[in-house]
């Protein structure tokens, strides 16, 4: 079963996060809520606590598949100020393990420089900050081991998008059709 971890930080878009836990557990892709906090209670950009499984240094990054990270602000900046995040997120970019974000998240990616030469997307206005990427205006992008998408409007085109990814576009598509996504 393909593991995955998603990382929150005081600020997150909770729509975005949440979305992607639910459709993960759903499809029965292994989903980690992981906070960079140093406490496991994260508050989102809309006053929501949530309480993550686990702390970013009791993730075995070694056994995960993918990275996900989750928009909102200034939960963005707060993932972008967390050097041991960003020290696996080279990581996985430099072993070609996957790397997701959406909405202002993948500039957390532009600005580490990974999405050069890439196609990528995210919330509209932060496009300057995908140093080096073909931007486009897809709901969701996939370019090599980047999964990228523009914003809560996209939450559950971007969790298809991993689902496809682990299992299939006719696992996307059984999911969709589960949760009355007419899309």
């Amino acid at each position: 079963m393909a593991k995955t971890a998603i990382f929150l930080a005081d600020g997150f878009e909770e729509i975005e996060a949440l979305t992607v836990v639910d459709l993960l557990r759903r499809a029965g892709i292994e989903i980690t809520t992981a906070s960079i906090m140093g406490r496991k209670n994260v508050t989102g950009s809309h006053k929501i606590t949530v309480e993550a499984d686990a702390l970013i240094d009791e993730i075995d990054f070694g056994a995960t598949d993918m990275i996900i990270l989750p928009g909102g602000m200034p939960g963005t900046t707060n993932l972008d100020n967390c050097a041991p995040l960003k020290k696996h997120i080279e990581e996985f970019n430099a072993a070609g393990k996957m790397l997701a974000a959406i909405c202002a998240a993948p500039t957390v990616y532009g600005g580490m420089g990974l999405l050069s030469g890439k196609k990528a997307c995210c919330y509209p206005g932060c496009e300057g900050k995908l140093t080096g990427a073909e931007v486009q205006t897809t709901e969701t992008t996939k370019d090599g081991n980047f999964i990228t998408s523009r914003g809560m409007g996209t939450a559950i085109p971007f969790g298809l998008a991993i689902i496809e990814h682990f299992q299939g576009a006719e696992a996307a598509k059984d999911m969709a059709a589960k949760i009355v996504y007419n899309h």
